[in-house]
């Protein structure tokens, strides 16, 4: 697939995309000395680590097309593999090696995009720089508060548009039947009336309880209380409650889901799993149980047609359990969205 343009619904330039933020690796993968490489958007892109934070580039070397994801960082420069080109943290090439004395031109940089690391994750914005991102880093407070621990989990790989994942993740109606005996329980598998809004970032539902045998992976059933909101078009939370959100030992769950477009025909997502209780379970159980619900959801989402989430609504069937999906097509409409819809 060229980096350039795909067809309709499946381009990767979208102007709204060009300006998101995405998470494309663990904070601990990029270690300091180690150019790390990722593709987004269709574009390939390395992370490195100097004296003065986080960078991303592409990943390309501006005199022989090499990637500078398979060189070396010295003396706080990114060292091209191919003629040992050095380009400092601005992205500028400081030193030729083959003509030492020769300065090197100005068009001789790296092509530098912004990079940001919150909740372990690294984030990224692929619009040039003369181009303000969207927003900010899409906001996840829990994440923040004392008492509650952060689980990360994935990257989860769909062939799939990211606006087809993120509604699956809304969908409050699968979870008894796709996740039965984990996220619901397939002999109730009614959906009572639930609050949809809009949110400051996005669409929101509130108020959605469902009776879950295993909400989390402790294996401890119990009646949840689901608040799910979208923070950016391609970035889900949800918080899910177990007793009255009043009280000091109220239990919460929470999940930051992010969709990076890998290229046209898939995603990754990555998870930031917080919760505020059962510190004592190891985070390998915690990340095995979300392995097994994603890939339950992955079976289904890679199975749906059309690939494009149709954003008309008299596309496809709705009932009243789909507020949410209803809400979020008519947002994307709203806000211009073209990318994985139709």
């Amino acid at each position: 697939m060229s980096e350039e343009v795909a067809a309709s619904g499946d381009t990767l330039d979208d102007p709204l995309l060009l300006r998101e933020w995405f998470a494309v690796a663990w904070s601990r993968e990029v270690v300091a000395g180690q150019p790390l490489a990722r593709r987004l958007l269709g574009r390939d892109v390395v992370l490195w680590r100097s004296a003065d934070g986080l960078h991303c580039w592409r990943d390309l070397c501006i005199h022989r097309g090499a990637k500078l994801s398979l060189g070396t960082v010295r003396n706080d420069c990114l060292v091209c593999p191919y003629h040992a080109w050095e380009y400092n943290t601005a992205g500028q090439c400081v030193l030729i090696p083959a003509q030492p004395n020769l300065p090197p031109p100005a068009r001789a940089r790296a092509e530098v995009y912004r990079a940001r690391e919150r909740y372990g994750m690294v984030w990224v914005c692929l619009a040039p720089g003369r181009i303000d991102p969207a927003g900010d880093i899409p906001n996840f407070a829990f994440a923040d508060e004392p008492g509650f621990r952060t689980v990360l989990a994935g990257p989860y790989r769909f062939v799939a548009k990211g606006p087809r994942v993120i509604e699956n993740l809304f969908d409050v109606a699968h979870l008894g039947h796709v996740h039965a005996g984990l996220l619901g329980d397939p002999q109730w598998l009614q959906i009572e009336d639930y609050e949809v809004s809009m949110g400051i970032d996005g669409p929101e539902a509130k108020n959605m309880r469902i009776w879950q045998p295993d909400p989390d992976g402790t294996g401890q059933p119990a009646l949840v209380t689901y608040h799910y909101w979208a923070a950016a078009p391609l970035t889900a939370c949800l918080v899910k409650l177990r007793g009255d959100s009043a009280a000091e030992d109220a239990q919460r769950f929470g999940i930051l889901a992010q969709i990076a477009p890998v290229d046209a025909e898939t995603v990754d997502m990555r998870m930031a799993i917080v919760m505020n209780y059962g510190h004592e379970i190891p985070e390998t159980e915690i990340v095995a149980f979300q392995d097994l619900v994603i890939e339950q959801d992955r079976i289904v989402v890679e199975s749906q047609r059309p690939e494009l989430l149709p954003l008309d609504l008299q596309a496809e069937l709705h009932l009243r359990s789909d507020r949410m999906a209803i809400a979020y097509r008519k947002w994307l409409s709203a806000i211009g969205m073209k990318y994985g819809t139709a």
